[in-house]
């Protein structure tokens, strides 16, 4: 995947929500909204794997590490919505599969003391933001976090962090506050939210009515107009001594086994790592379902900042810049007598002829071609071909590992054929194979190679062979990246096919 370019220098002058959060006044500004300058905690959810976003988002790469909506990915654009002296440093809860690919996207854009902890096992939205709380309250139970899905765009930053401002004095009056959207469509993919009164005191703040699941078109388009009811965002705002103690009342399976995950927790890297057994033990659940729905302090504010969850390829359509004819295209894209469609190829030259309303992607091992209207049909496939087993339902062609990547570019019978790109300063792991040999081609950068008792250095050029059961490992000792040709033959070829006799980066 190319390397995104840094962000431009950040405007130093702090927009009206960011200046109230972070303590300063600002003319015209009521003081009943005055904060101390203490900072706000932002908690990054980023364990979804966005199957309806699918061929581009899988669980090996999924879409909140793309570059959907601008040069940054969804999770970057999230990170640096709360970067300023009024936010402590992130946390960013992921699993242990992305965590290297989330450090780099990370130092990408400048952001360098995340902390970044590891669910062991997928759990939902609960037992992530628990953990997240127990671990705050280590330091200060009565700090307040910002909890975000990392997949989410939102077009006007500053007004969300005036809905923030409104947020934290709920918060931090013992609430927990969610953001809720003013429905523009009658949308079925989203939960909606009741709202009640103006809470006495916190201006901007309601009540909550009720949360109501995705309901059917009729049902939404009800509730879309009668001017009660709000899009769920999914974001909520509270202390974590609020947090903890609404879910030790509302799901009191969740925080005892959270408890034991976090203070049996070690670092690794520059990762925390949850306690396995304690974190396995825990029921799956939204946070949502635990305590949203079942506690008396749930508020919301209704806001307007061009909120999407990205959570299909329609919204992606609706989202792009379009040209006159209403189509949408991203890559080596040619149309011709087509209206309204979004056409996306992240390789190959896609030419789309008298289509309609449709979406198509291409990728450099799948094709997907559709009507926008069954846009939400995608997690369907993905699940049929996971059924029967089809490594591209979750897995992308290109592997990324925390020393960069691979990707094949031929299968035979018996041989398969590869490309590697380590990083500068990268480093494969001290290995052996039962099944293959391997036949190592550098074709840009320098090599050091272990070989049994050897080290030898390849520059352009030249070469190595690796007999079956040898012992070996791959290193860039350069300033650019190495870029090499591995041609692999044996009776088995598959990854598993690796015995790892010592590695950097703690795999086992």
């Amino acid at each position: 995947m190319p390397r995104r370019p840094a962000p431009p220098a950040k405007d130093t002058r702090l927009s009206p929500g960011r200046a109230i959060l972070a303590g300063q006044a600002v003319p015209g500004e009521a003081n009943t909204f005055a904060m101390s300058k203490q900072t706000i905690v932002p908690v990054v959810l980023s364990g979804g794997s966005g199957t309806r976003l699918w061929p581009v988002s899988r669980e090996s790469f999924p879409k909140q590490l793309w570059p959907l909506m601008s040069e940054r990915s969804l999770l970057q654009d999230t990170v640096l919505r709360a970067r300023g002296p009024e936010f402590a440093a992130p946390i960013v809860v992921c699993n242990e599969d992305h965590r290297f690919l989330i450090a780099e996207q990370l130092r990408e854009v400048g952001i360098t003391n995340a902390r970044i902890m590891l669910e062991p096992v997928g759990r939902n939205s609960a037992p992530a933001i628990a953990a997240a709380a127990a671990l705050v309250a280590e330091e200060n139970p009565d700090a307040v976090l910002w909890m975000m899905p990392s997949d989410h765009a939102i077009a006007d930053t500053d007004a969300l962090l005036d809905a923030l401002r409104i947020a934290t004095v709920a918060a931090r009056a013992g609430k927990i506050v969610t953001f809720g959207m003013r429905p523009t469509t009658p949308e079925t993919g989203y939960g909606y939210i009741e709202i009640g009164g103006e809470l006495p005191g916190a201006p901007g703040v309601h009540a909550v009515g009720q949360f109501l699941e995705k309901p059917d078109a009729e049902t939404a388009a009800r509730l879309a107009a009668d001017g009660r009811h709000l899009w769920n965002s999914g974001m909520f705002v509270f202390t974590a001594r609020t947090l903890l103690r609404e879910m030790e009342i509302h799901a009191p399976e969740v925080l005892p086994p959270i408890r034991e995950a976090v203070s049996g927790r070690r670092t690794d890297l520059d990762f925390i790592r949850l306690a396995v057994e304690p974190f396995r033990a825990c029921p799956s659940i939204s946070l949502d379902y635990a305590v949203a729905e079942r506690t008396h302090e749930a508020a919301v504010v209704p806001a307007n900042i061009g909120w999407s969850d990205v959570g299909s390829w329609s919204a992606l359509w609706e989202l792009g810049r379009k040209d006159p004819a209403g189509n949408v295209t991203i890559g080596d894209v040619v149309l011709e007598s087509s209206r309204d469609c979004y056409v996306r190829s992240d390789g190959m030259l896609t030419a789309v002829v008298g289509l309609k309303d449709a979406v198509v992607v291409v990728t450099d091992d799948v094709a997907l071609v559709m009507h926008r209207d069954h846009a939400q049909d995608v997690k369907t496939v993905v699940e049929r071909l996971k059924a029967a087993g089809r490594h591209e339902a979750v897995a992308h062609n290109r592997t990324y590992r925390p020393w960069g990547f691979y990707e094949s570019l031929i299968t035979g019978d018996r041989f398969q054929v590869k490309r590697i790109v380590v990083s500068p300063g990268g480093k494969l792991s001290l290995q052996s194979h039962y099944h293959r040999a391997e036949h190592w081609v550098v074709v840009n950068g320098t090599a050091r190679v272990t070989r049994d008792q050897e080290t030898l250095i390849l520059r352009e050029n030249e070469s190595v062979y690796l007999p079956l059961g040898c012992v070996h490992r791959l290193e860039n000792p350069g300033l650019i990246p190495l870029a090499l040709i591995e041609v692999q033959s044996g009776a088995y070829l598959g990854e598993d096919d690796i015995v790892r006799l010592e590695d950097t980066y703690g795999r086992s």
